[in-house]
């Protein structure tokens, strides 16, 4: 459905419909100017920064943290592998002092040479560690590690005599031996490599003060930068804030300006058609009333000419009368039809439902189209914009379904309640896309969103349509 007025005997095609203004939105398009290209500019450059500098304080503290893991892993296994080497020197030390107690006390020779040979494997055990200490020794320790590798060769060049005493010498003097040489300077032999063990024990310490410098360095560094990154970002969160407020304003500026435009629209579009409808009641009063009263005396005067004719006139007098009897009444006729079109008279005269069903008849006399009226709650005190704009729409509707739909059957439903007054146009023509409006419907959503109501199509190819309007009492305040 889409179009503009039912059919009828005029021919619709021969005057041009004039339609409200139609109020769309404003067009809108990007403003692109030199402060605007200067301002983007200035927040990619702002923003990238942010983020460089985020980037450049994750990857620090990447590599910080990466380094202080190295460096622990480096302290702690050195550390380690030191106290190893030492417990192992400590260890060996006691045991070749036990080894050499038990050759001295021991009567058996075959058991004495047994331990004189596990002395001999832990004599070879310490020489083994000293040098693997030696490999890992630090400057710091090479006093107190000197002392040591004499004292542990002191110690056994003092044992290599006493190692090939017989079982009578042992027995004489292997008591007074390992209380006044042996014991002395294992004990001496354990503290010096107990000093080493504090030496490395000092070390570590050293190593745990260095992480925590370095870690004391990178709290400084992030805190310095956290700030740096703190700054740019409320200096940017401050400058887009402003930025941001500023374009509120505009938009709220152009909004109202668009509102102000939107609503002159409206007005101007109300007055359009107040002032198209008020022209239609003239024109259509000044047709009914000049023109109409002039052809009506014309036909008056033809009819007088008529009997005035004589008897025995010639036929061709009476013949030329009748045509142009016919021709008056057809331009009356005419006239008749253009009035109504423009502006019926009953619907000032007796109301708008009257009007509604005259236009159902006259639109199912000339289309064969079977159209119905119901209104039977309608008031006869409507304002007169309501029953101009109902009277519209119908008129539209019912154009639309002779000439677009092709409907057989239209139903026009009028209905009114203490909250709104609502309007169906059904018919079950060929139907088509709600989405496609013509210029018709266009103008009756703008009728309707004029009087505050609401317009919807329920419509498909091939089952018809169903127009539906609904707007508030007019008793109510909008």
């Amino acid at each position: 459905m889409d179009g503009s007025h039912p059919a009828t005997e005029y021919s619709l095609s021969r005057r041009k419909r004039a339609r409200p203004l139609m109020v769309g939105r404003l067009p809108r398009g990007p403003v692109r100017t030199a402060s605007a290209r200067g301002m983007r500019l200035f927040l990619w450059i702002g923003f990238g920064g942010l983020l460089t500098l985020l980037s450049f304080v994750a990857i620090s503290a990447l590599s910080v943290v990466s380094r202080v893991e190295v460096e622990n892993d480096r302290i702690r296994n050195d550390y380690l592998q030191r106290a190893r080497v030492l417990e192992q020197l400590r260890s060996d030390i006691y045991l070749s002092g036990t080894y050499v107690r038990d050759f001295l006390l021991e009567n058996e020779n075959q058991q004495a040479e047994s331990y004189r040979n596990d002395f001999s494997r832990a004599r070879r055990r310490i020489e083994q560690a000293i040098g693997r200490y030696r490999a890992i020794l630090r400057p710091e320790e090479s006093g107190v590690f000197e002392a040591l590798t004499k004292e542990i060769s002191a110690y056994f060049g003092t044992l290599e005599p006493a190692l090939e005493w017989n079982a009578e010498q042992r027995r004489v003097r292997g008591r007074a031996f390992m209380r006044e040489e042996v014991l002395p300077r294992r004990t001496i032999m354990i503290n010096i490599a107990g000093r080493v063990g504090e030496v490395n024990q000092r070390q570590l310490e050293a190593g745990n003060v260095l992480i925590s410098r370095l870690f004391e360095a990178f709290r400084a560094r992030l805190i310095v930068l956290c700030v740096l990154t703190l700054l740019v970002g409320l200096m940017l969160a401050a400058f887009s804030m402003q930025r941001i407020f500023k374009l509120e304003q505009e938009a709220r500026q152009r909004y109202r300006e668009a509102e102000q435009a939107r609503q002159e629209a409206q007005r101007l579009s109300t007055k359009l058609v107040d002032a198209q409808e008020e022209e239609r009641r003239r024109i259509s009063r000044e047709l009914h009333d000049e023109i109409g009263q002039a052809l009506s005396a014309l036909l008056l005067g033809i009819g007088n000419l008529n009997k005035a004719v004589p008897v025995n006139a010639e036929p061709s007098i009476r013949e030329q009368i009748g045509v142009i009897r016919k021709i008056a009444e057809r331009c009356v006729s005419l006239v008749r039809n253009m009035s109504l079109l423009l502006r019926p008279s009953m619907l000032d005269d007796l109301g708008l439902v009257p009007a509604l069903e005259w236009q159902a008849r006259e639109t199912s006399r000339s289309s064969g189209m079977r159209v119905s009226v119901v209104a039977d709650t309608v008031p006869e005190n409507l304002p007169d914009e309501y029953k101009t704009s109902i009277y519209r729409i119908v008129q539209e509707g019912l154009y639309n379904a002779v000439r677009h739909a092709g409907a057989g059957n239209v139903r026009i439903q009028l209905q009114y309640t203490p909250h709104h007054l609502s309007l169906s146009i059904q018919d079950d023509g060929r139907g088509f896309p709600p989405k496609n409006r013509g210029l018709g419907l266009l103008g009756i959503e703008e009728r309707v969103r004029r009087l505050g109501g609401t317009f919807s199509i329920d419509s498909e190819e091939g089952t018809g349509t169903l127009l539906f309007i609904n707007l508030p009492n007019p008793d109510q305040p909008r």
